[in-house]
């Protein structure tokens, strides 16, 4: 006869608890990893808690932690290690588990840190970058109250709430950036201070703590509204990168929904302004000459003209396309590559150009383009011949020959490429983005302004270039319809 089976009770493996000063405490994390994995303890049986919050593990078994070492057997990549190091400053109560438990992965492979698919890579980045992000909005968003002065020295205080335990961790960025003043800063967590000498930490406070103003606040506010430019808002950006949450602690939230609810109106009034300045552009007729034909002008041009400042190439390049032609694009000046071929619009810009250009249905040999500076400006690196933009002196000095050869080729509408162009046809210095792809009146014609090729080609974002490619591609239809 078979005996029945015997069960014995199971013994859970110890749980290990391992108690961190502090929220922060990335030093004592560190050194208990290195103690534990010299130890060859696993993840599963430590419990990471931080003094004075939570509850320990009911399994937990008092016993000392492992002797402490000074280096580890296998020594930490150093781009992990500055992931953690941002990562730990993290809110996520599981965060100590989630970086010893990488560590002890790590033993097997040795490059985990470079596998972007790994779960516990993954979710490492994203805490190290939601700290980066706290870390950014608290060097932003801190506004200092002036609450007296002491030795010579002003004092100032603010409060702020960040999302995560990055108090002590902006202390030394503070104390960089406003070393001449005493200064402390109060979060809820802890409070941090500065006396010129010495940065100092005490216990975290409320917004209690830090005076509601100061005498300077209300010429912080008059200078914000003055420069706060209502063609460049976008409400959804804008609270995006300033949450509203931080509005409360800026002195110039109060207005924010003011100039926000104004913005459109004074968009309007900039550009009638610009309207109604648009002919402007009447430049001296040198002598009261007039040129029969194109051919004529830059035979003149070439024979009298001398650059308007140092850093000019010798050479000369007139317009091309046809003479006739119900559409003149107007751009900055010759790039090296147009100098040489003394042709405008043939280097990679008159690519990007032709390329807009066909999309929008515009035969490039049908129009007529050239340059308001008839010059490549340039500064030498070496044998390389480095772009310069033109300055309003050198604008001014070929803006008589720009105007003749509009003249003789007497489109019905002028397209400004860029602000140079903008600011040769409209006689002054202006922002292009008030007006880009308004059919504005301009003498007898029509003027339209958008970007110039050359500023598609310096947008580092794939998806930036397409947008702003296909924006500048209907501007050129819309020129094409006026025409």
């Amino acid at each position: 006869m078979r005996s029945a089976p015997v069960h014995l009770p199971l013994t859970p493996p110890a749980i290990l608890p391992v108690t961190l000063a502090a929220p922060d405490d990335f030093t004592g994390w560190r050194d208990a990893a290195r103690a534990l994995l010299a130890a060859a303890i696993p993840p599963d049986r430590i419990d990471w808690t931080v003094a004075g919050t939570g509850m320990a593990d009911l399994f937990a078994v008092a016993q000392p932690l492992p002797a402490p070492v000074t280096t580890m057997a296998q020594p930490v990549p150093r781009a992990l290690l500055h992931l953690l190091r941002h990562a730990l400053l993290h809110r996520a109560p599981g965060r100590f588990a989630l970086a010893y438990r990488t560590l002890w992965r790590l033993r097997e492979r040795p490059r985990l840190h470079l596998d972007p698919a790994d779960p516990d890579m993954i979710a490492l980045a994203a805490l190290a970058k939601s700290v980066r992000r706290d870390l950014h909005k608290m060097h932003a968003f801190v506004r200092f109250r002036k609450v007296g002065e002491a030795d010579g020295r002003e004092r100032f205080a603010a409060w702020f709430e960040p999302d995560h335990h990055i108090g002590r961790a902006v202390a030394g960025f503070f104390r960089n950036r406003f070393a001449g003043m005493d200064w402390l800063i109060v979060t809820p967590q802890v409070s941090i201070g500065w006396d010129g000498a010495t940065l100092r930490e005490g216990p975290g406070g409320t917004p209690a703590d830090v005076p509601g103003g100061d005498a300077v606040e209300a010429e912080w506010r008059a200078y914000y509204a003055s420069i706060f430019n209502p063609a460049r808002v976008k409400v959804a950006m804008m609270k995006k990168e300033m949450p509203v949450r931080y509005w409360r602690n800026l002195p110039e939230s109060a207005l924010i929904p003011e100039l926000i609810r104004r913005a459109e109106t004074r968009v309007d009034a900039m550009v009638e302004t610009v309207r109604s300045e648009a002919d402007l552009f009447a430049p001296a007729e040198p002598g009261g000459r007039r040129f029969e034909s194109l051919t004529a002008l830059y035979a003149a041009l070439a024979a009298e003209d001398t650059p308007p400042s140092p850093g000019f190439s010798s050479h000369v390049v007139p317009g091309e396309g046809l003479p006739s032609a119900t559409i003149l694009l107007v751009g900055e000046q010759p790039g090296e590559q147009e100098d040489k071929a003394g042709r405008p619009f043939v280097g990679p810009a008159g690519q990007v150009l032709d390329a807009c250009l066909a999309e929008a249905g515009i035969d490039r040999a049908s129009a007529f383009l050239t340059n308001a500076v008839k010059r490549f400006k340039f500064t030498s690196q070496g044998k390389r011949r480095l772009h310069a933009t033109p300055n309003a002196g050198d604008i001014a000095h070929y803006r008589w020959w720009l105007a003749e050869e509009i003249r003789l080729v007497n489109p019905t509408i002028v397209v400004a490429l860029g602000a140079t162009a903008l600011h040769a046809l409209s006689g002054r210095k202006q922002a292009l983005a008030p007006v880009r792809g308004d059919l504005l009146p301009w003498q007898d014609r029509r003027l339209l302004a958008t970007v110039h090729p050359s500023y598609l080609l310096r947008l580092p974002d794939a998806q930036a270039r397409d947008i702003e490619r296909d924006r500048m591609v209907r501007d050129l239809r819309k020129a094409l319809a006026a025409a």
